[in-house]
């Protein structure tokens, strides 16, 4: 142990160092083939077979007259517990590289339907507090007819993350890439975005004043004052004189979103109940 050199920094927080984007998505989406087209280079295999990417391949990559760190990830079958031999460990150096991220593009063949796969990568995404850009893939390939459909299926099985920034690109003709690097850095804007207390708090008088909580157990429960604990994501407290319910909740966050924006982040919302004072 003597004779080994000392371990490096660990700069996962260095605001100076590239933003870190992970490329997530289900197998045979593109994932290889747009970072083959971002780097200029044959970095990734590719091949038509899915699951050809087994382990994360990092790369420097410039959008924009901006360096990014993209890390290619292996295409998620199914949930981590689910998966067995191999792809369990792929499934989970891919979390793993979604929790070093500040950004998860998640790739979506548009030339499909899509998947509840689909689907369970964005939850992980959302889950793991990544800010997230969607990008359809494959947008060479999308029909009128198709272009109807998806916009159904969008609005159908993607509607909690209507706040995502959404791009149609195509890896294979390199279709409107370069807007890849506007989205990432809308997401990093909404998932490092602050809201003054002071400016919070008198936007919940006046929101909680013209739409009150609903009552519970015959008396409705009072919101004191909020703040926000925290970013990367943004996570706010509520301070109330009794539970607050899940679709008041929601309401929270949907007006909070209109009136600040957080575009392309996930947003957590808590309650904390202000116990009373024992006479």
């Amino acid at each position: 142990m003597a004779a080994l050199p000392d371990a490096p920094r660990d700069d996962a927080d260095d605001p100076a160092g590239p933003r870190r984007v992970a490329l997530v998505g289900r197998p045979n989406v593109g994932k290889s083939s747009l970072l083959n087209r971002l780097t200029g280079e044959d970095r990734s295999v590719v091949h038509e077979v899915a699951g050809t990417t087994m382990d994360p391949v990092h790369s420097l990559v410039t959008l924009d007259k901006e360096v990014w760190k993209f890390v290619d990830t292996a295409g998620l079958r199914r949930r981590v517990r689910d998966a067995q031999g191999a792809e369990f460990y792929a499934s989970l150096r891919t979390a793993s590289a979604i929790d070093a991220a500040e950004v998860a593009v998640v790739l979506i063949d548009a030339s499909v339907p899509l998947s509840e796969q689909d689907q369970r990568v964005v939850t992980m995404a959302v889950e793991a507090g990544r800010g997230v850009v969607i990008a359809m893939n494959k947008w060479d390939l999308v029909d009128e007819d198709r272009r109807w459909q998806l916009d159904k299926e969008i609005d159908r099985d993607l509607a909690r993350v209507q706040w995502a920034p959404r791009v149609n690109v195509s890896a294979r003709t390199g279709r409107a890439v370069d807007r890849l690097a506007p989205a990432l850095r809308t997401a990093l804007a909404g998932w490092e975005q602050r809201v003054p207390t002071g400016r919070l708090n008198a936007w919940v008088a006046e929101v909680v004043g013209a739409t009150p909580p609903p009552a519970r157990g015959g008396k409705a429960p009072r919101v004191l004052f909020a703040t926000q604990a925290d970013t990367r994501p943004p996570r706010f407290v509520f301070f109330t004189t009794g539970f607050l319910e899940a679709g008041y909740r929601r309401f929270l966050e949907r007006r909070l979103r209109e009136d600040f924006g957080f575009a392309g982040t996930p947003i957590e919302v808590s309650v904390r109940v202000k116990e009373r004072r024992a006479r």
